[in-house]
């Protein structure tokens, strides 16, 4: 009976955290992304 508790929690557990590096890889990709489209193409950047 313990034994069954564990092992649900662990894929409780195993599905949560896919879900987190899931949500951060595509985070990243846009954050890649937007810096692609619209990065560096800016006229206006002053050298300080």
């Amino acid at each position: 009976m313990m034994l069954d508790n564990f092992l649900i929690s662990l894929e409780i557990m195993g599905k949560g955290m896919a879900g987190i590096f899931i949500v951060i890889g595509i985070l990243t990709l846009f954050v890649m992304l937007m810096g692609k489209l619209f990065g560096k193409s800016s006229k206006h950047d002053t050298a300080q």
